[in-house]
């Protein structure tokens, strides 16, 4: 396999399923995972629905595949999907495959997928059924990135340097979550002195949240989000040859002083 950010990534787009409006900061966020050797996006090209697509297909070299809609109510649009899916798969061409889609019928397909050893990156709506985003290597919500395709350029200032933002860009399930899996973490991973490293949390939250990002929750990388948690103690531990390394643990309740 290529080294983590170069892997080749087949991106398959749901596009009747799928907003044109995120397709710069889809594609952005795909540069950080791996390189897209293919791109295509998938729909009936002759409804005028699919008609905001045109001009990212054109501006970004995305290939439009064209299906009908044999039969209201099938979509045949996920079984060419799927079928150029397992095509890309056995090819060979490919380390991973980002699917565009808060549709819970490709769930078996990235099962699949990844029983084959491929990466499998998922990108839907907060509505994306749960089976799905378990299915998924990792899953990144599309209104973070519409957030971000529709995010205002702030006035530069020479004075104020820009604050690390700490508040939740949007609610969702995974927030919820989120502190029963870190205390969990904190639990049953192997501890130093009592104290957790970053490292392996990180590891422990990608594995059980594969939605888990930490710009959902206003932060910019974990060790950020982690400063604003207020139900952990932090160790800033000290390496050799410089630097530090961010251990946590449960607070530990502090009995108040008497009176």
């Amino acid at each position: 396999m290529s080294q983590i950010g170069r892997n080749r990534l087949a991106v398959l787009i749901d596009a009747d399923n799928a907003q044109a409006a995120i397709c710069e900061a889809l594609l952005a966020e795909i540069s950080k995972l791996g390189v897209s050797t293919i791109k295509r996006a998938y729909g009936d090209w002759t409804t005028p629905n699919l008609a905001p697509w045109k001009e990212h297909l054109l501006r970004h070299a995305i290939h439009p595949v064209q299906q009908f809609s044999y039969t209201q109510g099938k979509n045949a649009t996920d079984s060419a999907l799927i079928i150029d899916a397992m095509d890309l798969l056995y090819s060979g061409n490919v380390e991973g495959f980002c699917l565009i889609s808060s549709d819970s019928d490709f769930t078996r397909l990235a099962a699949r997928l990844r029983e084959s050893g491929m990466l499998v990156y998922g990108f839907g709506e907060d509505k994306t059924p749960q089976p799905f985003l378990s299915a998924c290597d990792k899953f990144i919500y599309s209104e973070g990135l519409r957030k971000v395709a529709e995010k205002p350029v702030p006035a530069m200032s020479v004075n104020k340097p820009a604050a690390e933002p700490v508040a939740l860009v949007k609610p969702t399930k995974a927030q919820r979550q989120l502190r029963s899996h870190i205390l969990n973490a904190v639990n049953e991973l192997p501890q130093t002195d009592g104290w957790t490293s970053l490292a392996a949390l990180g590891a422990y939250l990608r594995k059980k949240m594969p939605d888990f990002t930490p710009a959902d929750y206003g932060a910019s990388k974990l060790g950020v989000l982690i400063q604003t948690l207020d139900y952990l103690d932090r160790w800033h531990r000290p390496v050799k040859g410089g630097g530090q390394h961010l251990y946590i643990r449960k607070k530990v309740s502090r009995p108040a002083k008497a009176s």
